[in-house]
């Protein structure tokens, strides 16, 4: 440190060697060449359902152990995946989850405003659209139905993913390692009706991606009944959750098979004007 005088007062200049001052320039330019490198990999892959690194390398220009030490990387942040019995990478479910929080902060609740109304109006019933955040549900839009019971206000109100029917849409189309955290427990009991034990849950979970909508009858609240179907990506993952909910005088059994076609026609309607 040097001292220097200005209008009578002292002041001191810290001098750094020139050699660290190239180390600092030459690591921030490093973490930048880094960044664009691992973001033309991720693009590649978007193009394509799998590539091999020696491919991958190629069409970024990178170099194959360059391009390996990158998508091991991307592997460990959950951003890529292995194909199952192959050497080959796709982009993981990471990717998607962050697509459908993008989507969010961009147009979806725009795009899928007039299909939620339209949706409220022939279930006669509140409508909502939530999405996946770590373990929980939150529901990011709501249109009211006409009645005044059951008109209560969900929006940005969280629930653990296993009690609602949005969230067990969202877990049921989550990565293997979601659902299995969820799986692991504990599983809270909110009402007599939730599903507390994993073994029943992963069934469940079964049962939704088979149907394609999910059913939650008085498990976060008793007398509420909620039906759900998930908005799907190109890859076929959940961007989000379209349900329909209402008291469980208005939504008994005999109405479930009649609501779960109109969320999934609802939720398909959504992704066609998202161009996924």
């Amino acid at each position: 440190m040097t001292p220097a005088a200005t209008d009578g007062s002292i002041c001191f200049t810290i001098l750094v060697p020139f050699h660290i001052v190239q180390q600092m320039n030459h690591d921030h330019e490093g973490s930048i060449q880094s960044v664009r490198r691992a973001a033309a990999l991720l693009r590649a892959l978007g193009d394509e359902q799998a590539l091999g690194v020696s491919e991958l390398g190629r069409r970024t220009g990178l170099h194959k152990s360059t391009a390996s030490r990158l998508l091991a990387t991307l592997e460990h942040e959950g951003l890529v995946e292995r194909e199952p019995g192959s050497e080959r990478y796709r982009l993981g479910f990471e990717i998607a989850r962050l697509a459908g929080l993008a989507v969010h902060l961009g147009d979806i609740r725009t795009v899928a405003r007039p299909v939620l109304v339209a949706l409220a109006e022939a279930a006669q019933e509140t409508v909502h659209l939530a999405l996946r955040d770590g373990l929980e549900v939150v529901n990011v839009e709501q249109v009211a139905g006409p009645h005044i019971m059951g008109a209560a206000n969900w929006l940005g109100r969280r629930t653990p993913l296993h009690c609602v029917a949005n969230g067990k849409v969202l877990l049921a189309f989550a990565p293997p390692d979601v659902q299995e955290r969820v799986l692991a427990g504990p599983l809270v009991t909110v009402t007599p009706h939730t599903i507390n034990e994993p073994a029943a849950l992963r069934h469940e979970l079964d049962r939704v991606r088979i149907q394609g909508y999910a059913v939650a009858l008085g498990e976060v609240e008793e007398g509420l009944h909620a039906v759900a179907a998930p908005v799907r990506g190109r890859d076929g993952t959940a961007l989000a959750a379209v349900s329909v909910s209402g008291p469980s005088y208005r939504i008994p059994p005999a109405r479930i098979a009649e609501l779960g076609a109109l969320v999934m026609s609802a939720a398909d309607d959504i992704a066609a004007r998202l161009g996924t």
